[in-house]
């Protein structure tokens, strides 16, 4: 594995394929990650939104996992953590704890004091919630129905 956060043209092929890959996400989610992507390949750093990519040695194009972070316009110190996601080949072999481990201490870095993540209260995503909190992260808030009826969204907090 080889960790990158340059974002490179053939990243946006590659982005999608990993959340797609996933199944957890819908094609306008899928459609969310590239124009993140985009949005960074266009404006770089002035987009606001930084990546961490582990890279498959040796084969171009292909990701294990990626995290895409910022920090939150009007709250000092806060970032939003917008994409974790891993290949489900390499899924439960520690590359998740390792893409928020480095994401957290490039944000402490940059002067961060604490994360929001913001994911699906459905059943498919509780493997995801329980992950966030083994990692530290305590719920913030839940708003009901906020994806569609029945789909709340569940936002979780770490200080740093």
């Amino acid at each position: 594995m080889v960790w990158r956060d340059e974002v490179c043209d053939c990243d946006r092929q590659a982005v999608l394929a990993l959340v797609a890959a996933t199944g957890f996400f819908n094609a306008d989610e899928e459609q969310i990650a590239i124009e993140l992507v985009d949005e960074a390949l266009t404006h770089g750093s002035a987009s606001g939104y930084e990546f961490i990519f582990a890279d498959v040695p040796d084969r171009p194009g292909e990701l294990l996992g990626y995290s895409c972070f910022g920090p939150i316009d009007n709250r000092p110190g806060a970032f939003d953590l917008y994409w974790i996601a891993v290949s489900p080949d390499h899924q439960r072999q520690g590359m998740g704890r390792q893409l928020i481990d480095e994401s957290e201490r490039r944000i402490h870095a940059a002067c961060g004091t604490e994360i929001f993540i913001d994911t699906s209260g459905r059943a498919q995503y509780r493997p995801t919630r329980n992950f966030y909190e083994r990692m530290g992260y305590q719920v913030h808030e839940v708003i009901t129905d906020f994806y569609a009826p029945g789909d709340d969204k569940v936002v979780y907090r770490k200080a740093l």
